[in-house]
């Protein structure tokens, strides 16, 4: 692993870690959850470039772990604007000519809202636990989360991985996700704009989404989708299901050089 960077945008400076850099192909690039970071990933992102035998980058988005703070409130659809915009950012300052997006949670509908696009340089999407619209069960799920940041030790738990950024970071997912406005954002109509072949993988049990997701997912998709719902697994199959997610991401990745 390289050691911690620092990328300069047109608006913001940007943590991230770039592993095994000297290996061929597309790069496999991270985008984390809505209270996510570089470092939060832990020992996922080594994994992955060590079963795939693949440069992979991680980065913090704007307002997270060592990033450049946000101003808050975030706009209600930071998600499919803000978030890609940023990440053409990072491809551009980097120089990365072919990307595969993996996106957790609120990083896969960025993922999906920058695929739509169309950028060249994007040859798939893997999607883990993907939002492509709001749902009860997702408002509920965050609601969950902020009593756990307001009663439990969830609050200093995250102060360890976002510092400074930790109010920022919280209450610009959180506040967005229980804005009302926010009950009908969806990517509905960029979702046909996808060409690539996506991944997408979701938990039986996830707690902020039903497996409708997938389903809306890949009958919405104009390129080829697999879609996997993995028994005994949540939220997190990155973690909760790790040896399953990389073997489908190593098979998906390979299915792109052919």
């Amino acid at each position: 692993m390289t050691h911690r960077q620092f990328l300069q945008t047109r608006i913001s400076r940007l943590e991230y870690q770039l592993l095994r850099p000297a290996d061929q192909g597309p790069v496999l690039v991270l985008l984390h959850e809505g209270l996510g970071s570089l470092d939060l990933w832990k020992d996922f992102p080594a994994q992955l470039a060590d079963a795939c035998a693949a440069p992979v980058l991680v980065y913090s988005r704007q307002g997270y772990g060592r990033s450049s703070p946000v101003r808050l409130p975030r706009p209600l659809d930071y998600l499919s604007q803000d978030g890609p915009q940023e990440l053409e950012h990072v491809l551009d300052g980097l120089a990365l000519d072919q990307v595969i997006l993996v996106g957790h949670s609120d990083g896969a509908s960025i993922a999906l809202a920058y695929a739509a696009r169309q950028d060249p340089r994007v040859k798939g999407v893997v999607v883990l636990a993907p939002h492509v619209d709001v749902e009860p069960a997702s408002v509920a799920g965050v609601r969950r989360t902020v009593q756990a940041y307001t009663r439990g030790d969830l609050h200093e738990r995250l102060r360890a991985y976002h510092g400074s950024n930790l109010e920022g970071a919280f209450h610009g997912w959180s506040d967005t996700w229980l804005n009302p406005d926010f009950a009908t954002w969806n990517l509905h109509t960029a979702l046909p704009l996808i060409q690539v072949p996506v991944l997408a993988i979701q938990g039986d049990n996830d707690e902020f989404a039903t497996p409708a997701q997938l389903q809306n997912l890949a009958s919405m998709v104009s390129g080829p989708c697999r879609t996997l719902l993995l028994e005994h697994c949540r939220h997190f199959p990155q973690n909760q299901a790790r040896a399953r997610v990389l073997e489908l991401i190593d098979e998906f990745r390979a299915t792109l050089d052919r």
